[in-house]
């Protein structure tokens, strides 16, 4: 009996791996509230990625909350979408993707390091998507916080404005890319990553080490962000941040009936008062000494993404 020849190497599909069958594509798009096209070109992916960022928050409290992260789709969409909860980057990701991927897109999972690792050296810690309609190859990422409003294409073009917010890719010198974001004159490096495609076990691996590390700033704070045109809400703790481009930060710390007001109507988050109450009591008591917000740790997280 002769053994059948092994494929040859290099023909493996990553994007093969990502299912997106049991997605629900019509509970999706009803829960980002998208009634326009579906037609996988440039506009569609512009317009459900702004939706996603406006209807889905990021938070990790399911890691403070002792619940863990899963991120298989079946589980991912019955947070997102069916219970209406935030997630954090693989969470986000892993459901944009396959919403793409069932509407026609090519779509390739990177995992991206935070910061630029010729300052700092992170690790890959983030999940971006890679997303081709045909026509050019686009940056998509929904789940970094206070990042993108809507896809980039991925090539070292001019300046983009969304919003009052301001973004471009560039290649460094170690071919990586770069997604700056820009602060009054200087420009920020948000993420560093390169093209190669992730398999799921690869997202796993990263989702466990963000949601288990004591390293992980997920796994030690309480973490709240949305995003708009206008502005970044930020709740650490018990500090509410709001930040507005070129305006100096407010900040204030919370009482007890503030966070549980804020988490609902704030940030739209559907916790009940027993789940309030259990993350209630992992906080510092009011008027204590407030988290770092929004220091270099909590920007660029060492175990993370942005937030």
């Amino acid at each position: 009996m002769t053994e059948s020849p092994a494929p040859p190497l290099g023909l493996v599909d990553p994007a093969a791996h990502w299912p997106a069958d049991d997605l629900d594509l019509d509970a999706y798009l009803r829960r980002v509230g998208h009634r326009g096209a579906v037609t996988p070109d440039g506009r569609t992916l512009r317009d459900l990625h702004r939706a996603h960022v406006a209807a889905i928050t990021f938070e990790n409290l399911d890691v403070r909350l002792g619940r863990g992260v899963a991120v298989d789709l079946p589980r991912v969409q019955d947070k997102l979408v069916r219970a209406g909860r935030g997630g954090y980057c693989y969470e986000h990701g892993v459901l944009f993707g396959a919403v793409l991927q069932r509407l026609g897109y090519r779509v390739d999972r990177l995992l991206a390091r935070t910061g630029d690792p010729a300052e700092t050296p992170r690790p890959r810690s983030h999940l971006v998507l890679r997303v081709d309609d045909g026509d050019r190859a686009w940056l998509a990422d929904v789940g970094f916080g206070s990042g993108l409003l809507e896809p980039l294409p991925l090539a070292e073009d001019a300046p983009r404005r969304q919003g009052r917010w301001e973004y471009r890719l560039r290649r460094g010198l170690d071919g990586a890319w770069r997604l700056q974001e820009r602060a009054d004159r200087d420009w920020s490096t948000l993420l560093t990553f390169t093209e190669e495609p992730q398999y799921p076990v690869d997202v796993e691996v990263a989702n466990h080490n963000t949601a288990t590390s004591p390293h992980s700033p997920f796994t030690r704070q309480h973490i709240v962000v949305r995003k708009d045109d206008e502005s970044v809400r930020r709740l650490i703790d018990r500090e509410y941040t709001e930040e507005r481009p070129g305006q100096p930060a407010r900040a204030r710390s919370l009482t007890d009936q503030e966070y549980a007001a804020a988490l609902v109507d704030d940030f739209g988050l559907p916790l009940g008062p027993t789940e309030i109450g259990a993350l209630l009591a992992l906080l510092p008591p009011p008027g204590t000494e407030p988290p770092t917000a929004p220091d270099l740790e909590l920007r660029f997280p060492t175990g993370g993404h942005r937030a």
